[in-house]
């Protein structure tokens, strides 16, 4: 396995912790401290978390062996408190940080809960405002962080911003795969104000998960990245190490300061102490059975849950649900900006404790739901609403087929015609980037524009965009991207003024980067996952001229069909790396499997399958097979879990589903919920190059595919639903009103906007093109919901008009029944209980398109590959013709009606 952990510096981490003294402490040892639930090491000297581990476990959610390293003034650590702080009727805050100049602390009484306490003046500037007493507590069900924050002046403060530092393992520097794996944990934040919860997911996706929760009067408002020195090891805000963030009770001071022109997550706020008041802010720590039982643990500790259905990227055309959990009753609900969302209560819950909602969304962009209950405690919900589904992926073809269509003849690189990466800050095409392969039209950053605009005719083809993007295949793709063996270079454009001396290469552009390639470099053929993206633009015109012939005019189906396994053959071959590696966007592989087998192309169809299984093969081998070119990623788990499980391989697909249940976390939050993790690709793809936390970069809508997959497996497991369907729906959340698709959206607090370059889109639409679907389930606590779609009558009959952005799947979770179609688009789907009786209606176009082509006939697929109590393979009640293993479906007056059965 091809495990690229760059930074193996051991070495190093000794010469580094012999070259100075360190301010922690560490010299003088330790405190430990054990209940039925913990076991904890403090620092002795500044009473900061050294370790933390289940009871009983040898598992440590701190990264105790780096600590020697991280020893120094600045270094943030469990236990430490920054702040902002001012007299009433001041204007200017005075800053208080804990770890910015350690001092040895004098440990105060530790009696009764209290295993550990001391006042922090010491390591606090003599201008502190606040007098703060840090204590560690034990209680029943786990650990206390508690600050007790006293105002020491003879008149009133106002704290304008209090955070108390994280940290957990996220450090991958000089780790194997197998460290990282076993040892390491990722941290998200539902940023929900008093239910806000922080999670800790160890990277293995099978040991049980951290939950941070909220004291009493301590809510989770903010969420501010913490900045370290980046240049010692373990290389601070790397591609090995993230960073640490803060949990913040109050923000006021960052609004009004740093964050002046964002709209905050939350409302900001501050408290004012009167002279001698304390208020008591903290964290408690508890442990939860499972990452899957994380809500169960939020409501065993009375904290407030909130389930979406179907999540919480709610565009125009949908409806949404919201069912609420908590011992208050809800109050008031409001929203913000005004009128973005409406809402009126349910009826749906069938289990005692929850309350429904049912949303409407009015105005694109986000939108904050504040669920005040009557005991005072506030939860925030953050929805994305957009464009209505169908129209958003309209617009998105047009604007890449226009405003990104690239014509030059004289362009010496031979990029025209083509649709190219972009720039909306500027409104202009991205030619001269630095990065050679973002204006070179391949790798994710420079083919993700093309990719998401052939993708897009495979789900919702439109005549005037076919014919130019022929136009890109037939003359730009097969003449520049490739060349006659079907190899892909890295770039058609690079640097090298010597062999273009007629380009303007800009001078105001940097060319002394290495990304900066020459030619040689840029021509480089041995980037294997360049060439899943050029398989799968041949395949998507391969189902367009297949199932809408009149749109094509160039090439046959089965000459486009034929050059996606040419360039599977291509990326097969010994010179090309990574191609032993998961792929991201690779289940195309999987779609011209299926179709290789549907068409009867037997000779092409064994070809490829024997060389899925040649990978799979290996994967078979190896515990974690989840190597890439980055140290660590979440790219790779797609296609080990795709193949292992077409090979029936249960164990390794159970390895690389984990995997991904360990980095795509569900919570309340369009950002965070169904965003596997990514915190890199902005320095390659991006206009704001910086290490962070992305939200819904091309993670989410590839590692949705392997957890909709495994639901439909297991059509009980609700959570692998409703985290597959919230990665699949964040694509649509980068989709502007425009049409323009960001790359991504930048996480930290003083930013919370979409990046200006369209990027490496692409393999997130690919994602949702492939996964997307409507799913009707009949869920234990809140009865017959439908995620993409909206239920409109329940009994006898279950009935749901299909919303859902893509109109091509549907899957009845009660039988575990999937129906696909190649043509047409879903309009109903009328489920029977009593009798197993499915009746669909399909329509020539998606209602609510534009320019969208019209289906000849409607060509639908059957598949139920579980039993599902019994039933059933759901078959036509009437002949119908079978067309490559579809059945065909002719439209009358513009609908196609088919009842199929058990």
């Amino acid at each position: 396995m091809r495990w690229t952990i760059q930074v193996v510096l051991a070495a190093l981490l000794h010469l580094h912790a012999a070259s100075g003294q360190g301010t922690l402490g560490l010299a003088d040892g330790f405190t430990s401290f054990n209940n039925s639930i913990f076991s904890v090491q403090l620092v002795k000297d500044s009473q900061t978390l050294y370790s933390l581990s289940p009871a009983g476990s040898t598992f440590n959610f701190v990264p105790t062996d780096q600590m020697t390293a991280r020893q120094n003034n600045s270094n943030y650590h469990l236990g430490d408190i920054t702040f902002r702080a001012r007299k009433v009727g001041s204007t200017t805050w005075i800053s208080g940080d804990s770890s910015a100049a350690r001092k040895k602390l004098t440990p105060g009484a530790a009696s009764g809960t209290t295993f550990a306490s001391a006042n922090l003046a010491p390591t606090l500037p003599t201008t502190s405002l606040l007098n703060i007493t840090r204590r560690w507590v034990s209680d029943s069900n786990g650990i206390e962080l508690l600050f007790d924050v006293t105002n020491s002046q003879t008149t009133a403060v106002e704290i304008g911003a209090l955070g108390a530092p994280l940290e957990f393992n996220n450090i991958f520097t000089g780790r194997t795969a197998a460290q990282v794996n076993t040892i390491c944990s990722l941290f998200d934040p539902y940023i929900g104000q008093d239910a806000g919860f922080v999670q800790v997911t160890p990277l293995l996706g099978t040991l049980p998960p951290l939950v941070v929760i909220p004291a009493a009067q301590s809510p989770l408002e903010g969420w501010r990245f913490l900045t370290e020195n980046t240049d010692n090891t373990p290389f601070y805000q790397s591609q090995t190490f993230e960073g640490l963030y803060e949990w913040q009770f109050h923000t006021l001071a960052y609004a009004q300061n740093e964050w002046a022109n964002v709209t905050p997550w939350n409302a900001p706020t501050s408290a004012i102490l009167q002279p001698g008041q304390t208020r008591t802010y903290g964290l408690r720590f508890r442990m939860s059975p499972s990452i899957q039982a994380i809500e169960s643990t939020l409501q065993t500790n009375s904290r407030p849950v909130a389930v979406a259905v179907p999540g919480y990227v709610l565009p125009t055309d949908q409806q949404g649900k919201i069912f609420l959990n908590y011992p208050s009753a809800v109050q008031t609900i409001t929203v913000s900006p005004a009128g973005a969302l409406s809402w009126v209560t349910n009826t749906d819950a069938v289990t005692a404790g929850w309350v429904g909602y049912t949303i409407t969304s009015k105005t694109w962009g986000r939108a904050r739901l504040s669920v005040t209950y009557a005991d005072g405690t506030l939860q925030t919900l953050h929805y994305y609403v957009t464009d209505g589904a169908t129209k958003a992926i309209s617009n998105l073809g047009n604007f890449l087929t226009n405003e990104q269509w690239f014509t030059s003849t004289t362009d010496p690189f031979k990029r025209a015609p083509s649709v190219i990466s972009y720039d909306r800050s500027v409104n202009a095409t991205v030619l001269n980037d630095p990065r050679a392969w973002i204006g070179g039209l391949s790798d994710e950053a420079g083919a993700g524009s093309w990719l998401a605009a052939t993708m897009k005719q495979y789900v919702q083809p439109s005549a005037a965009e076919v014919t130019k993007l022929e136009q890109f295949i037939n003359q730009t793709l097969y003449g520049s991207v490739q060349n006659l063996n079907y190899t892909v270079k890295h770039s058609v454009f690079f640097y090298q003024p010597a062999l273009e001396p007629s380009y303007n290469y800009p001078s105001s552009v940097f060319w002394g980067n290495w990304w900066s390639w020459n030619q040689a470099s840029a021509f480089d053929p041995t980037r294997g996952y360049d060439y899943v993206h050029v398989a799968a633009a041949y395949w998507a015109l391969y189902r367009v001229a297949r199932n809408y012939p009149a749109l094509v005019t160039t090439h046959t189906w089965q000459w486009y069909i034929n050059q996606a396994v040419n360039t599977v053959k291509a990326l097969m071959s010994p010179s090309i790396g990574y191609n032993t590696d998961g792929l991201m966007g690779e289940t195309v592989f999987r779609f011209l499997l299926d179709d290789l087998t549907r068409e009867g192309l037997t000779t092409n169809a064994t070809f490829v399958q024997a060389q899925m299984k040649t990978r799979w093969t290996g994967w078979s081998k190896q515990r974690y097979p989840f190597g890439s070119e980055m140290a660590w990623d979440s790219t790779g788990q797609e296609g080990v879990y795709l193949w292992s499980k077409f090979f029936n391989d249960t164990t390794t697909a159970a390895n690389a589903l984990n995997s991904i249940i360990a980095y795509q976390p569900l919570i309340p939050h369009w950002g965070y919920n169904g965003n596997a993790r990514r915190y890199w690709d902005n320095i390659y793809g991006g206009k704001l190059q910086r290490y962070e936390r992305q939200i819904h970069h091309y993670g989410s809508g590839l590692n949705a595919l392997p957890l909709i997959s495994e639901f439909e497996t297991s059509p009980t497991n609700n959570f692998l639903l409703r985290v597959g369907y919230a990665g699949s729906t964040g694509p649509l959340s980068n989709i502007d009103q425009g049409g323009f698709a960001s790359a991504s959206f930048h996480s930290f607090a003083d930013t919370l906007a979409w990046d200006a370059y369209s990027g490496d889109y692409g393999p997130n639409f690919s994602g949702m093109s492939m996964g997307m679907g409507t799913t009707i389930i009949n869920h234990p606590d809140f009865g017959w919901q439908a995620f993409g779609g909206i239920v409109t009558s329940k009994s006898p009959s279950v009935a749901v008009q299909v919303k859902d952005p893509v109109r091509r799947r549907v899957f009845i979770a009660p039988i575990a029944a999937l129906l696909s179609l190649d043509a047409g688009a879903f309009s109903t789907v009328t489920f029977t209980p009593g009798t197993n009786t499915v009746v669909v209606t399909i329509t020539p176009v998606p209602d609510g398109s534009v320019n969208a082509a019209s289906a000849p006939n409607a060509r639908l697929v059957v598949s139920q590959t579980v039993a599902a109590g019994g039933v059933g393979v759901l078959k036509p009640t009437t002949t119908n013709t079978v067309d490559a293993g579809a059945f065909v479906v002719p439209f009358v007056n513009g609908v196609a009606t088919i009842t199929l059965t058990a």
